[in-house]
């Protein structure tokens, strides 16, 4: 039931991304380097792993966010860019 139901919320998540970037004509790169319209939410997931969230002397800042990081997460909405303070 719980394996169901992560494929439900990935599936979902997947098929937003992707009409979110084929209603503005927009694309990312894949694993290849390559643009493309169609990313799994895996591969997007996976260009997330290496940016952390730093916490110093009561400071919060972000470290690792490349520029494609940001470009993805304006496909992501306002909530996820705050989260990665760029709001």
């Amino acid at each position: 039931m719980v394996m169901g139901l992560c494929l439900l919320v990935d599936s979902l998540g997947q098929r937003a991304l992707r009409q979110y970037l084929k209603r503005g004509s927009q694309t990312i790169q894949n694993q290849l380097g390559k643009p493309t319209a169609t990313p799994t939410l895996g591969w997007v997931f996976q260009c997330f792993m290496s940016i952390h969230l730093l916490t110093l002397a009561s400071l919060k800042q972000i470290s690792n966010l490349s520029e494609q990081g940001c470009w993805i997460l304006q496909f992501f909405g306002a909530v996820c860019g705050k989260y990665y303070l760029l709001c």
